[in-house]
């Protein structure tokens, strides 16, 4: 095992993960075997996998990678803003209640699952619920606050708690290990959702209008683009993102101050950039700009989210797993709370998979997840990752105190 990456300049590791997207995208047109293989295998988890794989065995270290902030500022924004222009919004609101439910079951799974791992693991390594400001329950709260909203509350959770910064490393590897292990059976899922839909008994009548009225609409406004049209819609999205930036900082510099300087999510420009930004393509797609459709809005849109799936994968080396292994394990044990519960309520109440999906990233995950994995089941449903991935961000902080507060119950 090679222990120094072979590669760590970002520009060739951007070059080998566009490298990755394009033998995925010819492979997929040569048929035969490669349809057999794409069959089992889904495309997005290919584009996932791969890069991971990178990291794990060394070709590639983005521990002082500047790749990932990249791509969340500006081409998760713009993706966004693609994806949201032709967006029918009567027909997201048709989906109906049970999108709702199932992320706030995602929520209660991660309120009680933290609770129930931390003291299973206890039971057989004492070892592991520290004290004072070494105390498990008080890292697990940031744990919380990332699996129930994002940065913003994780970071949140630190400060409120005051975990030793020295040991927080540990939580940080077990949340993208943990996180990032999930996501996968996800974009597998996504795949191929029919066989799961079908195990679950699901209605998945309105996703499939929803789809279709979407694919009708790109259909009937499809034209082959000139060079004008083009720069027509890279100037209006990147207009949209810079916009988004603008209005994101001053907000969050604004509630920062009212904070007195505390984090928050009302105090994390991310958090307005994503909101903003998703604001200006359900704007746009009430005008003409919807029309930009016809000129591929939504397909440059899918390369981005495709371009971000690539990045995520190299945030997950796998032999981090040997890293605090009595933290990795109450991480383990709590996604499965979590995932055990998602399903026993999707079953209960016959929600499609898109739905368990999607409200679980928009928990573990927030903005920069849900939208990906909701795309990967169409680029037409990624809005309803971002407006229930807005809706985790609201509730973070509450749910990751709630959740800490259990812990420090069941550990007192």
């Amino acid at each position: 095992m090679i222990e120094t990456p072979l590669i760590t300049n970002d520009a060739v590791i951007l070059g080998l993960l566009a490298l990755v997207l394009a033998f995925v995208g010819y492979t997929r047109q040569l048929g035969g075997g490669w349809t057999r293989f794409y069959t089992f295998v889904p495309v997005v988890l290919v584009c996932y996998l791969v890069p991971s794989l990178m990291v794990t065995f060394g070709l590639i270290g983005v521990e002082n990678s500047s790749l990932w902030p990249i791509v969340r500022d500006y081409l998760l924004p713009a993706a966004l803003i693609l994806l949201t222009l032709s967006i029918d919004l009567k027909g997201i609101i048709g989906l109906g209640p049970k999108a709702l439910i199932m992320f706030f079951t995602a929520t209660i799974g991660i309120v009680i699952g933290g609770p129930i791992a931390l003291w299973l693991v206890a039971q057989f390594d004492p070892s592991v619920l520290g004290s004072g400001d070494q105390a498990a329950w008080r890292g697990l709260a940031t744990l919380a606050g990332s699996w129930i909203g994002g940065g913003a509350n994780q970071t949140a959770m630190l400060e409120i708690y005051q975990f030793n910064p020295e040991n927080y490393g540990a939580l940080v590897a077990v949340d993208i290990i943990v996180a990032n292990l999930w996501m996968a059976f996800l974009l597998y899922g996504a795949g191929a959702p029919e066989r799961i839909d079908g195990w679950l008994k699901a209605d998945t009548s309105a996703i499939d209008r929803l789809r279709d009225r979407m694919a009708d609409y790109s259909a009937s406004v499809e034209r082959t683009p000139s060079a004008n049209d083009l720069m027509l819609l890279v100037g209006f999205t990147f207009a949209g993102v810079g916009f988004a930036h603008l209005l994101g900082g001053w907000l969050g510099g604004l509630f920062s101050e009212m904070y007195g300087g505390e984090e928050g999510v009302l105090a994390s420009s991310f958090f307005w950039i994503v909101v903003i930004a998703t604001s200006i393509g359900l704007g746009a797609s009430f005008t003409k700009a919807r029309d930009l459709e016809g000129i591929g809005a939504s397909k440059v849109g899918t390369v981005f989210i495709f371009v971000l799936v690539t990045v995520i994968g190299t945030k997950m080396n796998i032999l981090n797993l040997r890293d605090a292994p009595s933290f990795m394990l109450i991480g383990l044990i709590w996604m499965l709370i979590h995932t055990v519960l998602l399903i026993i309520v999707a079953k209960a109440v016959r929600a499609p998979f898109f739905f368990l999906a999607v409200g679980s990233k928009a928990n573990v995950g927030g903005a920069a997840s849900a939208p990906v994995v909701a795309a990967a089941f169409h680029p037409a449903l990624a809005p309803v990752g971002v407006l229930l991935a807005v809706l985790g961000y609201a509730l973070g902080t509450y749910g990751a105190i709630l959740t800490a507060e259990l812990m420090r119950m069941v550990t007192s």
